[in-house]
């Protein structure tokens, strides 16, 4: 992850040089980490303090190097194998609760899509390739759109007030909250920031910012809905 010496180059012409890792690799760029929650603490140490300076030093046989590490850091797990730290885990953005469909059509329709795929991928590609192309250009449309798009005192307000309601921790969890809504915003193609795109994300930027309530065991989405309805009616 971090890179290392050159063994190779080291061995064949004894010269000392770098080899890049997956941090340098992901530079302005994405960084995905599947079973996140089980990284072991030395890795998510240094991926907690690349985070927070944008920058990896690497420091190993003789070898000093720093180099650039800015990216969007993508992770996935199964929280019932493991906790990811409060540390790492206020870090990311946004969250996702993947759960398995319960509608009988809905997995019906997942088995003839994989079917599909698996019987002729480029016939599959090709025939989504449509569908591709209008969310790839709605997404163009949505990031010109964005710089113009600012938040007034009303939004903002809101979110900070949302944020005391469940308790979030910090002040990530308003960044996030404004940086997400303004983007929803965009993509949507709205005029300006209003309390509904802050409802609609509100879910995703804040669940996993919640502490566990011994007192309270429904879920961390349910405690923002509810404080929603209790904050806007």
């Amino acid at each position: 992850m971090i890179g290392s010496l050159d063994l190779e180059r080291a061995l064949r012409s004894g010269e000392k040089a770098f080899e890049p890792g997956l941090l340098a690799k992901a530079h302005r760029g994405f960084l995905y980490i599947d079973e996140i929650n089980l990284l072991e603490d030395h890795l998510v140490d240094l991926l907690l303090d690349v985070a927070a300076s944008g920058e990896n030093v690497v420091e190993r046989e003789g070898l000093s190097v720093r180099h650039p590490a800015k990216f969007v850091l993508i992770g996935s797990g199964n929280p019932e194998e493991g906790e990811l730290r409060p540390q790492l885990l206020d870090r990311f953005g946004l969250s996702v609760e993947v759960r398995t469909p319960k509608d009988l059509e809905v997995r019906i329709e997942i088995m003839r899509l994989v079917a599909a795929n698996e019987s002729d991928p480029a016939a599959f590609a090709a025939r989504w390739a449509g569908e591709d192309e209008k969310t790839l250009k709605k997404i163009a449309r949505g990031k010109a759109r964005l710089p113009k798009l600012v938040p007034g005192d009303d939004v903002l307000r809101d979110a900070a007030n949302l944020c005391l309601a469940v308790g979030a921790d910090g002040l990530r969890g308003e960044l996030t909250l404004m940086r997400a809504a303004r983007a929803y915003a965009a993509l949507e193609g709205a005029k300006a920031v209003t309390r509904q795109h802050l409802i609609a994300i509100a879910p995703s930027a804040l669940r996993h910012r919640l502490r566990r309530d011994v007192l309270d065991e429904t879920g961390s989405t349910t405690r923002i809905t509810r404080a929603i309805e209790e904050l806007f009616g």
